[in-house]
């Protein structure tokens, strides 16, 4: 066995993981990261949801989440608005080169694949390293970013698993006393997620078998409600490909899912079922809408695991977790704390009152990264009733944005320690949204360069001054990333660095609708940076169906002229010219028309240029 020794040593190769690694590699430390799976960015890659959920309008896509965007853009020159359950789907290969190309740049970054954690080494209250088959690696911080918050039990930190009553934290939507939901499924319904392939008309794809005890009522009525046409297109990839991960009738699967934290025969057990039911939803696919489509080939690694689970390149490598051990903190995110303010479009910034290590009392703000989806859980036996955290913008639906506080990262009493994933401080309830891709990209982010900054400052986690980690985070060289949610400040506002400072100076300014005093300043880059991403230029009317919900009849081009799209943005000047504009208005937009959708995504208004123009 070898032992080798770090800085930082990241144990899990998952989307927190990764981009911790590489935020704490990027501002100079040393650091190994250990993942199970040959590929990096979990959720992201190897567990197939290539359908990010969250953070998708312009003003969230900062940092490693907007780099990794920007890059996806860059090598999808067909772009990534296919599916209609998120403006971005693209290749899983591709997602993994990206993570797999930015850690071969960085020298002092050492990846070790194919390696689980068996023990973690700690000197009393203090984590000092990991064991696994082939390594002992010793750490002076360590990152927990496995998809299932391993470290956790094997370091024996405090955590939590499953449901927490309403007395606990008040939360309105938790349960007020046990009950046959919570019992059955303590935390939310993994699924094993794959792709499938239109091989077009008049062809016919190989046959997926029915697995074994195959049962075809359980996927009766998926898509019932939809039509097979717009079921497959939910998560339409580029290549005539779709992504599956279905949760009516589909192939979201939780029997016994207590079994993951048991013995490794159970997990065994517990992960060839789920399997075997993400086969069966295949198999009843091709049966009911035809051999034209079949399972898509060579798109992930073919592995042949210890049960001999889904070893097929159409499989992700694992399943989709939403959920996982979740550490016990030096405070919990609740689902109070994603919930919008009275009056308002954004949940109150987290606030530690009094905070210590000031010269004076002060209130301080510890946010360190931002999410906005809706509160979302997936069980077997349907839709649980959520307080809501909807809000429509942009001319569609979004979630409420908040905020994770770093407090949330770090354990109650164990030092040389951070959690990086859906392992976080979180309640169950608040889990529903703190979990998606995006937000945990994020979180990682500002882990790794916590741990980076505690070697520099040689510190431990909980001592680590808050505004040298937001500093850092708002200025990195690479990519800088966004703390407090503002709607119209997009990353490359001029006065965006100077609003995200001064609502983290004082946060009881924040605005509870969430835009800052500032006039919107559109500089003619910025306008060529959305006219290179255009791919279709149209006119017509514009209507207003109701308050932030629009649609475009096309007048022009001739292809198009008849047809009606809803128009939706992800810009915050072109939701404000929505907002603005007469009914029955004529203009001529720029975007990309996603026919899985049926919208319009508009990049660029020539109405708004011309108004610009004349205020100029």
């Amino acid at each position: 066995m070898e032992t080798l020794k770090t800085d930082v040593l990241v144990v899990g190769g998952g989307t927190g993981g990764t981009a911790a690694a590489l935020q704490a590699a990027r501002r100079g430390a040393n650091v190994i990261l250990v993942s199970e799976f040959a590929w990096l960015g979990g959720m992201l890659t190897s567990a197939g949801v290539t359908a990010p959920d969250g953070n998708e309008l312009e003003a969230w896509q900062t940092g490693i989440w907007g780099a990794f965007l920007r890059e996806l853009e860059r090598r999808h020159p067909e772009g990534l608005d296919h599916g209609w359950v998120s403006f971005f789907t693209y290749d899983p290969r591709v997602g993994a080169a990206i993570f797999a190309d930015w850690v071969a740049e960085l020298p002092n970054l050492t990846w070790i694949a194919g390696q689980v954690p068996l023990e973690v080494l700690r000197h009393a209250n203090q984590v000092v390293g990991v064991r696994f088959a082939d390594y002992t690696i010793y750490g002076k911080v360590t990152l927990d970013g496995t998809e299932l918050g391993d470290l956790l039990v094997l370091g024996d930190i405090p955590h939590r698993w499953g449901w927490e009553l309403q007395a606990e934290f008040g939360e309105p939507s938790a349960p007020i006393e046990s009950n046959a939901l919570t019992q059955t499924y303590p935390v939310q319904t993994p699924t094993w997620v794959m792709v499938m392939q239109d091989v077009g008309e008049g062809n016919k794809a190989a046959v997926i078998p029915a697995p074994p005890h195959y049962n075809p009522e359980l996927f009766k009525g998926a898509w019932e409600d939809y039509g097979g046409e717009k079921f497959l297109n939910y998560g339409r990839l580029p290549g005539d490909r779709f992504m599956i991960n279905w949760p009516i009738h589909g192939n979201d699967y939780g029997e016994g899912v207590h079994r993951l934290i048991g013995t490794e025969s159970e997990k065994q057990q517990f992960l060839q079922e789920a399997g075997w039911h993400s086969q069966g939803f295949a198999h009843f696919i091709q049966t009911h809408l035809g051999r034209r489509y079949g399972l898509a080939e060579n798109i992930f690694p073919h592995i042949s695991s210890k049960s001999h689970i889904l070893s097929d390149g159409a499989y992700a490598l694992h399943p989709y977790y939403r959920e996982s051990r979740r550490l016990r903190g030096l405070t919990t995110v609740r689902e109070r704390d994603l919930l919008p303010i009275a009056k308002g479009s954004v949940a109150a910034l987290p606030i530690v009152v009094n905070a210590q290590g000031c010269e004076q009392a002060e209130n301080v703000c510890d946010a360190i990264s931002i999410g906005n989806y809706a509160n979302d859980h997936h069980y077997p036996s349907g839709d649980i009733k959520l307080a809501p955290k909807s809000i429509r913008w942009g001319g569609r639906w979004t979630g409420t944005p908040f905020t994770i506080p770093y407090r949330a990262l770090v354990p109650e009493t164990i030092d040389g320690f951070l959690a990086c994933e859906k392992n976080i401080s979180v309640s169950h309830m608040a889990n529903g949204a703190t979990r998606l891709q995006p937000c945990v990209l994020g979180i990682g982010q500002a882990a790794g360069m916590a741990a980076a900054l505690c070697i520099e400052l040689q510190c431990q986690p909980r001592d680590l001054p808050v505004r040298s980690l937001q500093e850092a985070l708002l200025t990195d060289a690479i990519a800088p990333n966004a703390i407090i949610p503002l709607f119209n400040q997009p990353i490359d506002h001029p006065e965006w660095l100077y609003w995200q400072q001064f609502y983290l100076n004082q946060p009881d300014a924040y605005p509870g609708l969430g835009y800052a005093p500032t006039q919107q300043e559109f500089t003619q880059q910025t306008v060529e940076r959305s006219l290179i991403q255009t791919q279709l230029e149209v006119s017509g009317v514009f209507k207003r169906l109701d308050k932030q919900q629009y649609e475009l009849f096309i007048t022009m081009p001739t292809s198009l002229t008849g047809q009606t799209v809803s128009l939706v943005t992800l810009k915050a000047d072109i939701n404000h010219l929505f907002e603005c504009l007469n009914a029955e208005q004529t203009v001529v937009v720029a975007g990309n028309i996603n026919y899985a959708g049926n919208w319009l995504l508009v990049e660029h208004c020539y109405i708004f240029q011309s108004q610009l123009a004349s205020d100029q």
